[in-house]
């Protein structure tokens, strides 16, 4: 955004690694760690880790995520331990130095002087918006490494089941056991509201040979949504892999290894309207595909009957809450789905994204959780901080 210095863009990339991971770093909250940094100020890592810890992380449960996003964002290096509390030493009688120049500072005073947050991150800020296809193997590492600290968290739904409330509509059965407990006399009505449930999420990964440049990625990107749970992966080439138990491995290099000896058609041809067809036959129909998010992260080429495709596509629209098209190609200048598989899937598609770097894919967990309101909370935020920077000049 214009007006917004580059260290200040890399602190909100940051907040945009954050909320990818799964922390609820919310407007309020950016507020508070940009404040803190404008104490502190951004030049010290330990000064970014702290204030970014006691500012953004909500809870015990987001702390070893915030650890994680912290060590791949801003490289590698020990966060800093908090320091033991020490008694506070006598006081002695220092020399008042009245006399120096304004400019000058005594040794060891003042805020020591270390490189701009902006030098410490930029690497990771332009990863962000990097073609995967592109990348070196160091740039590969250290995109593995804010893969791993990804989550995925689907739209919720309300069930059929029902928890007690402090609001909602009256539950009969708790007021009259309550009524009856009390000899009847007069008791507080007892309520209860429906139980909220996060929507399933399924995962269809093309392994294909057009999709190699991006198929490892997309595979560590899928085994950071299947840790949440209700998130089932497979992939689709020539075959139809499930790889939701291989991606169950803690471990996202141990996970790597049981997909790549599992899937047996890397780097083929693709069969996208066969394959869908095996898949909701055998498991979507019966229930995995109902009520659940679908994502199809392919580039729509298709060896087989492009209106087969187009039918099945139809069929899973029918089942599925939502479909979800994310095309890693969307992104090149003069793109068009030309592809027949593409053109015949498209009309059966609620949502058609990039799938081709780390922010691409950080909007699509957006759009997977129904929060496309986020990127209005983050542009809020970039416009608060311009106008707080405007005021200071």
């Amino acid at each position: 955004m214009r007006g917004v210095p580059a260290a200040d863009a890399v602190l909100l990339g940051f907040a945009r690694a954050l909320r990818a991971a799964g922390i609820d770093a919310s407007a309020d909250r950016l507020q508070a760690f940009l404040r803190a940094l404008d104490t502190l100020g951004p030049g010290m890592r330990a000064d970014v880790y702290w204030a970014g810890r006691l500012t953004l992380c909500g809870g015990r449960d987001d702390l070893e995520r915030y650890d994680r996003v912290f060590a791949a964002y801003f490289g590698p290096g020990g966060e800093p331990a908090p320091r033991p509390v020490r008694a506070a030493p006598p006081p002695r009688l220092r020399p008042l130095l009245r006399d120096a120049p304004a400019g000058s500072r005594a040794p060891g005073d003042g805020r020591p002087q270390g490189p701009p947050t902006a030098t410490l991150a930029s690497s990771a800020e332009v990863l962000r918006h990097r073609d995967v296809a592109g990348l070196d193997a160091a740039e590969r590492a250290q995109l593995d490494r804010l893969l791993a600290a990804f989550a995925l968290r689907a739209q919720t739904r309300r069930t059929a089941r029902r928890r007690p409330a402090r609001r909602g509509n009256v539950d009969p059965r708790r007021t009259v056991r309550e009524l009856l407990r009390r000899g009847g006399e007069p008791a507080r009505l007892r309520r209860h509201a429906r139980v909220e449930r996060p929507r399933r999420v399924v995962l269809l990964v093309d392994v294909s040979g057009s999709m190699a440049p991006y198929a490892d990625a997309l595979l560590r990107f899928a085994h950071a949504a299947a840790r949440g749970g209700r998130t089932e992966v497979f992939t689709i080439g020539t075959r139809l892999t499930r790889v939701t138990r291989e991606l169950s491995h803690r471990d996202p290099d141990l996970a790597m290894a049981a997909v790549a000896a599992a899937v047996p058609d890397w780097r083929g041809g693709t069969r996208l309207g066969e394959l869908l067809r095996e898949f909701l036959n055998r498991w979507g129909q019966r229930g995995m595909a109902r009520g659940a998010v679908v994502v199809l992260l392919s580039d729509g080429w298709e060896r087989g009957d492009p209106e087969l495709l187009g039918t099945q596509m139809r069929r899973l629209h029918g089942l599925a809450h939502r479909v979800i098209w994310a095309n890693p190609r969307k992104a090149r200048p003069g793109y068009a789905p030309l592809a027949a598989g593409m053109a015949a899937a498209l009309p059966s598609v609620d949502a058609f994204v990039e799938g081709h770097s780390l922010a691409a894919l950080e909007r699509l967990a957006a759009v997977v959780r129904g929060a496309e309101a986020a990127s209005v909370a983050v542009a809020y935020v970039e416009l608060a901080r311009a106008e707080m920077a405007s005021e200071r000049v």
